[in-house]
């Protein structure tokens, strides 16, 4: 029975499957990336990222058993010299597919695949991302101890300031309102004193016409 041995044959015999997918990987090692359809793209991924990693370790053994699988000398030496230092960093993953829509001739499923570090424009795009750096506020608990005690006193140097304005808002309205209302007073005892002279005048002639009255009474 064929249990667990199932995966996509690309309609060829062994022979004509393993030979083309060692000329694929051998124009993407040397090219960093080819066009062709969907299904070929992830059996040749399957097939060319274990001998990428296989490049990690440059020896005698690593060599003769890639050119096994590639039997092309240029594309040996191109993945030892030049690939493999740039991927040494990377644990798998080595292969990327963007797919580009559909083939004019049979509606096929095209794509690109591509080796991840050669992709320059998006090296450039991340490089630009990483050099423009925003700098924001954290809340909460992100904060370190110092950056939180440095901000727990400017704001309370903030709310101390905003009190001593407030303060003297108030006292200087307060002054300007005790000057306008000690004005009014002023001038309501001006107004008022005239007032009381004028009454004090028609009490003393009442008076006097009173004792007139009583003398001529007599």
């Amino acid at each position: 029975m064929r249990h667990r041995k199932k995966f996509n044959h690309l309609g060829r015999t062994a022979s004509h499957r393993k030979a083309m997918l060692a000329n694929m990987a051998t124009s993407l090692i040397l090219h960093k990336r080819i066009t062709t359809t969907t299904a070929k793209a992830k059996a040749l991924r399957s097939f060319v990222e274990p001998i990428i990693t296989k490049s990690k370790e440059d020896s005698t053994h690593s060599r003769r058993v890639v050119f096994s699988y590639l039997q092309n000398k240029n594309a040996v030496s191109e993945l030892f010299r030049e690939i493999s230092p740039k991927i040494s960093d990377r644990p798998g993953g080595y292969t990327r597919i963007l797919k580009t829509g559909t083939r004019l001739g049979d509606s096929a499923d095209m794509c690109i695949i591509e080796l991840v570090d050669y992709n320059e424009n998006l090296l450039a795009a991340k490089d630009e991302a990483k050099g423009k750096s925003t700098r924001r506020r954290r809340r909460g608990g992100s904060k370190p101890k110092a950056e939180a005690a440095t901000a727990a006193e400017a704001a309370v140097e903030d709310a101390a300031e905003v009190t001593e304005e407030v303060t003297e808002e108030k006292v200087e309205s307060t002054e300007a309102n005790a000057g306008e209302v000690a004005a009014d007073e002023s001038k309501e005892d001006v107004k008022e004193e005239p007032k009381a002279e004028a009454k004090a005048e028609e009490k003393k002639e009442e008076d006097k016409s009173e004792g007139d009255a009583k003398e001529e009474s007599k």
